[in-house]
């Protein structure tokens, strides 16, 4: 998985985002990939819905309060 991500950012952002001025260029670009690859991007087996959002579901499946009185 690792080596399929670290193509995906190659191809996308290091070859196609350029020319680089420094490094500091490089960071910047590979924040604002990450930033959309995790809350922009939709990825199909998961609904169609951005990884972040599909986290926060799950997190706020887990918080549920059953009410007692029920």
């Amino acid at each position: 998985m690792a080596e399929t991500i670290n193509g995906l950012y190659k191809a996308e952002v290091i070859e196609h985002e350029g020319p680089w001025q420094g490094k500091k260029d490089v960071e910047f670009a590979t924040l604002d990939w990450v930033h959309w690859f995790n809350t922009e991007r939709r990825f199909g087996p998961i609904g169609y819905i951005a990884p972040a959002q599909a986290e926060r579901s799950y997190y706020d499946s887990l918080n549920t309060v059953s009410l007692a009185a029920e």
